[in-house]
């Protein structure tokens, strides 16, 4: 086995072993991709503040989200199309977070459907909703996520158009791969991936196909999917959304602090400070930039979380600093899935834990909910009503 430091180890063997549409779709942005390159290069702007002779025994990452344990204050995100980065990619992904104890979000656009995912662990799991104007099919879904024992309902806001992601569009992405000229070229650079495909049954999207009326194949899938998002998304609809869920609700896609108002107003148990990793508005702010300013907004009245531009524990640890509960990776654990299955989804998270334990131990905290503002230096530019 490969000696992997950090995600850029995992990253280089995901592009080498998994075809190009998989690995562009997780490893790009919309239109010029700005949003998605800055979400990276802010987080490098904030600097930490090292203390020494202090006493750095005892240390603990353990914390809370949304009320549930976790042993650090980090969950997998979720991310289409997962189980075509690696055979059963969902299932892998929620066996490595189980055994991390950390929270695993399984996406609507999965390829593995709920029950597949419910049937191969033990600990319930979070569900991640987009809202589809056939109402048949999300009121079935929502009572699947209820019966399969989801933990939470993660929401999300900023996905009722879809953004271009040029990469996308050139490349033909489906799933399964079409079979044309230049997929089947790159197929066969990438037989070890075939291989495990053909040994699984799970190659659509398992939470749609079989259960959205008249959607039996990928010719009917495509064209569902291209009209269902539903563009009238509001307030009043989500309202009905949280009534038919009843339990814990996390609202993703948060990146203004007026709407972030609404949202405590509202009565979310968390919110997600996201720009869905640059994927949708490009030219937006970066979340880690955007990050204080919520928290200055509504920090004290509902539970923050951030995810998008997470590559590394000291991001964690920058992103739980400036006011974050908590944080979601997606991008890191991909790249471990496609590079090694579940054991690269465990390699991506062990990274994670060691170097924000590290890092944390060596700006003089013990516990990671200590951490606070006084462990970083901002950029001056940043500045606004919470500095």
């Amino acid at each position: 086995m490969p000696v992997i430091t950090c995600i850029d180890d995992l990253k280089r063997m995901h592009r080498a072993r998994t075809p190009r549409m998989f690995y562009d779709y997780a490893e790009s942005g919309s239109y010029t991709e700005q949003t998605f390159r800055d979400n990276t290069t802010d987080f490098q702007q904030i600097r930490l503040r090292q203390k020494v002779a202090v006493d750095m025994s005892g240390r603990t990452l353990a914390s809370e989200m949304i009320g549930l344990p976790v042993s650090m204050p980090v969950g997998l995100a979720p991310v289409g199309l997962t189980g075509m980065q690696s055979a059963d990619g969902e299932i892998k992904a929620a066996r490595a977070a189980e055994k991390a104890g950390v929270p695993f979000c399984l996406s609507t656009m999965s390829i593995c459907s709920l029950e597949d995912v419910a049937a191969h662990t033990t600990q319930p799991f979070m569900f991640q909703l987009y809202v589809m104007k056939d109402q048949e099919f999300l009121e079935g879904i929502i009572a699947r996520a209820k019966a399969v024992n989801c933990s939470a309902l993660v929401l999300t806001l900023d996905l009722q158009i879809l953004g271009q992601r040029h990469k996308d569009l050139k490349n033909g992405l489906s799933a399964p791969p079409k079979l044309t000229a230049s997929s089947i070229a790159d197929l066969a650079t990438r037989w070890r991936w075939g291989i495990e495909m053909l040994q699984t049954k799970r190659r659509f999207f398992g939470n749609i196909v079989g259960h959205a009326k008249g959607v039996t194949d990928t010719a009917n899938l495509a064209s569902w999917t291209a009209e269902q998002f539903d563009p009238q998304l509001d307030w009043t609809k989500i309202a009905r959304i949280r009534d038919l869920w009843g339990g814990k609700l996390i609202l993703k896609g948060i990146l203004d602090a007026d709407d972030a108002r609404i949202a405590a107003d509202f009565g979310a148990d968390a919110i997600v400070v996201s720009n869905h990793g640059g994927r949708q508005l490009d030219g937006a702010l970066s979340s880690i930039r955007m990050l204080p300013e919520i928290v200055a907004a509504v920090g004290d009245r509902v539970e923050i979380h951030l995810d998008s531009g997470i590559r590394s524990g000291q991001d964690v640890l920058k992103a739980i600093a400036l006011g974050a509960h908590a944080t979601w990776i997606g991008r890191a654990y991909i790249h471990g899935l496609g590079a090694m299955g579940e054991a690269g989804v465990t390699a991506a998270i062990e990274v994670i834990r060691k170097e924000l334990d590290v890092s944390m131990a060596l700006c003089g905290e013990r516990d990671i909910g200590n951490v606070g503002r006084h462990n970083v230096l901002v950029p001056t530019e940043w500045a606004t009503a919470y500095a």
